[in-house]
């Protein structure tokens, strides 16, 4: 199953990968060049393909736990003063993506969408300090009566240049349902309440829908 994102993608390489095939058999007369270019062009179409796949979740929701937007590894959990929406202290948690991790984001908590915007930015590497505050990005914040206001920011890293986003102001969404995706490697941060009590540890790899991480005490 593949993320709709990539279906335009998908359908242009493949026409590119079968017009590579025939130039290749026509013009490469030396069997093994033939044989490695036609092996190199076969596995640039399948990371392609594993790119863009959207595999089902097993997310069971739970409206006093924040799951993970993403795949990939925690890279930052710290207090910080959020100065977007909060103006506060909030406790940090960031999931670092690599171009071969899944990259839908899912919704950290089911709740009201009562934020939601872009800003233009710079590339900075992903695990840049001021990634989160000058990259372009989106920034969400999702609240329910349980867990209260979850802020998740989506942020484009040197390789990412395109972020997708779903999340529309004033709807309600659900647990771990498709919130948006980042083409080509990045990551994603989370603000949390500082009561939260974090169920993740420093490099833990996490799954987009399913890890939880943090619970309200």
């Amino acid at each position: 199953m593949f993320h709709k994102e990539g279906h335009k993608i998908i359908l242009i390489t493949l026409v590119i990968v079968v017009g590579s095939f025939f130039l290749i058999d026509e013009f490469v007369a030396n069997e093994w060049i033939r044989k490695g270019l036609l092996i190199a062009v076969l596995i640039f179409f399948l990371l392609i393909l594993q790119f863009f796949r959207n595999p089902k979740r097993n997310t069971h929701p739970n409206e006093k736990q924040a799951l993970s937007p993403v795949d990939g590894k925690v890279v930052v959990i710290e207090e910080v003063m959020e100065n977007e929406v909060f103006k506060d202290k909030r406790i940090q948690v960031s999931v670092f993506m690599s171009p071969i991790n899944v990259h839908v984001t899912r919704y950290p908590i089911s709740g009201n969408i009562n934020y939601s915007k872009y800003h233009p930015g710079k590339y900075l590497v992903a695990w840049h300090p001021k990634a989160s505050e000058e990259n372009e990005r989106t920034t969400v914040v999702v609240e329910n009566d349980h867990f209260g206001k979850v802020l998740y920011r989506q942020i484009a890293g040197a390789l990412a240049k395109r972020i997708v986003n779903y999340a529309k102001p004033n709807t309600t969404v659900t647990q771990g349902a498709d919130s948006g995706f980042i083409k080509f490697g990045s990551r994603v941060d989370l603000f949390l309440p500082l009561d939260a009590d974090i169920k993740v540890t420093l490099n833990q790899k996490v799954r987009g829908g399913e890890s939880i991480i943090a619970e309200m005490k």
